[in-house]
């Protein structure tokens, strides 16, 4: 078996100095150090690769891989192929304003977007109510936690039923340009309500060109937007802001499976169809369109009797 990579310069002389005592005196062409450790034969090259060659191969080099993952944030598997790790933003030493919004994958229930305030005298608190992305946090948990950050931190929500998403969804209105409406609603009340954000965040949905271009119509818009990919997992703002919506969209899906006797699946899954299916021959086609997203592939898979 042969393991090589591209090994950092601050691991060259913890791997020389290790494989010391083991060390052959002569090195094949272009190599600056060479050791045979039991039956594994590790090569130092001047470009700064390394390769382990031998049985155990995998099991030698994954000390250092596991090494360039603990003290230099990179990702190698055990071909020698690093992954490129998305870069993450220390957006928490800021006072920040972000958004996020829930139910734009979901078949049945609303579409809501949030938009908090975070000033860096709240973090402690919310650090200590373990703040993180909505999806990664159990609905009980969300239940209890979101109603303390909202007597905490200003925040605004809006909702989009389902019958009014129906009524304007368009292919020129689609759902990212919708989204896009929506966060810079939130983002532009809670600006009126005199905060000061240092930065202001949006979890990327879309490019932000086009995030802008989405605004073209709109009067007031909310610009020098910072877009990052994961922002809930940067930015306690954002965080707060996925919980808040997850909270009501919630809200929201028990009141619905309240009204219909039943709990409602999440999702656009198989099981979605199903229930989709159930309602329809229930309550009829025209009803079915007040609680679920009519463009959404689920729809067609519909069959009325």
């Amino acid at each position: 078996m042969t393991v090589v990579f591209k090994v950092s310069d601050n691991l060259k002389e913890k791997i020389i100095n290790f494989y010391e005592p083991f060390k052959k005196e002569k090195t094949p062409p272009y190599a600056i150090f060479q050791a045979i450790n039991a039956d594994c034969v590790i090569t130092l090259y001047e470009s700064g690769k390394i390769m382990f060659q031998g049985i155990s191969a995998d099991i030698e080099s994954s000390i250092w891989i596991d090494l360039e993952r603990k003290i230099n944030n990179r990702q190698i598997d055990i071909n020698g192929k690093e992954k490129k790790e998305k870069k993450n933003y220390n957006l928490n030493m800021y006072n920040t304003l972000g958004s996020d919004e829930v139910g734009t994958g979901d078949y049945f229930g609303p579409i809501i977007v949030s938009a908090t305030f975070v000033d860096k005298t709240n973090q402690d608190f919310l650090l200590k109510l373990k703040v993180g992305d909505s999806k990664k946090i159990t609905d009980d948990k969300i239940k209890k936690i979101a109603p303390k950050i909202m007597e905490k931190i200003p925040y605004i929500t809006l909702k989009v039923d389902n019958e009014t998403y129906n009524k304007y969804y368009t292919n020129e209105l689609n759902m990212n340009k919708i989204k896009a409406i929506l966060h810079n609603k939130v983002l532009l009340a809670l600006l009126k309500k005199n905060i000061k954000p240092d930065k202001i965040v949006v979890d990327q949905f879309v490019n932000p060109r086009k995030y802008y271009e989405y605004l073209n119509d709109v009067k007031e818009k909310v610009t020098n937007i910072f877009f990052t990919p994961k922002a809930e997992d940067q930015c306690l703002a954002v965080a707060c802001a996925s919980i808040i919506s997850r909270y009501f969209f919630l809200k929201e899906m028990e009141k619905l499976s309240n009204e219909l006797g039943e709990t409602i699946p999440k999702g656009a899954g198989n099981q979605v169809d199903e229930f989709a299916q159930k309602i329809l021959k229930e309550k009829g086609y025209d009803y079915l369109l007040t609680i679920v997203k009519k463009n959404f592939k689920n729809t067609e898979k519909l069959k009325e009797d």
